[in-house]
């Protein structure tokens, strides 16, 4: 391990999306719900006193919207492979993307990505369940660029949040 101070990871799953009619999977946009909760999401994690140093988005609507709704102020960057992104997949976006001097990072995704990379860092998780608009707040031992790679990667699960 290398990290200098611990880091916090937040994994954002989208708020509620619309199914319009010939919009394929990827520009389908939020519905009013998913508005209320994308909202609500970035209140609560302001109210936790988690300051946003820099966000990893999907390029799919409905998580560019769910960042935009959050109200959350920090440099975004969008990125293609977290659209279906595997744990490992998503991963290799932090290790790549992620500033190394971010303290706080959040990364908007999709079901099942986001619960399933919260869980692969701290397999000790209890996740029930992961609806939209939920996020998960980790505290990473790690720096950015080894996420992923440690066979113990000093990760743990501090809270999970269901915004409705």
């Amino acid at each position: 391990m290398s990290a200098a101070a611990p880091r916090t990871l937040i994994l954002l799953r989208h708020g509620k999306s619309d199914y319009p009619l010939g919009v394929d999977d990827h520009a389908r946009p939020l519905n009013d719900r998913g508005d209320r909760q994308a909202a609500l999401a970035g209140d609560w994690i302001r109210d936790d006193g988690h300051q946003i140093d820099a966000v990893l988005c999907s390029t799919a609507t409905r998580t560019r919207l769910t960042l935009a709704r959050t109200r959350i102020d920090a440099p975004a960057q969008f990125i293609d492979d977290i659209y279906g992104g595997t744990p490992r997949e998503l991963f290799e976006v932090i290790r790549v993307h992620a500033p190394a001097d971010a303290s706080t990072l959040l990364m908007v995704g999709h079901f099942p990505g986001m619960p399933e990379a919260a869980f692969a860092l701290d397999p000790s998780a209890e996740i029930d369940r992961f609806p939209t608009s939920a996020y998960a707040v980790l505290q990473i031992g790690t720096d950015w660029d080894r996420i992923g790679l440690d066979e113990d990667p000093d990760a743990a699960l501090q809270a999970l949040r269901i915004p409705r």
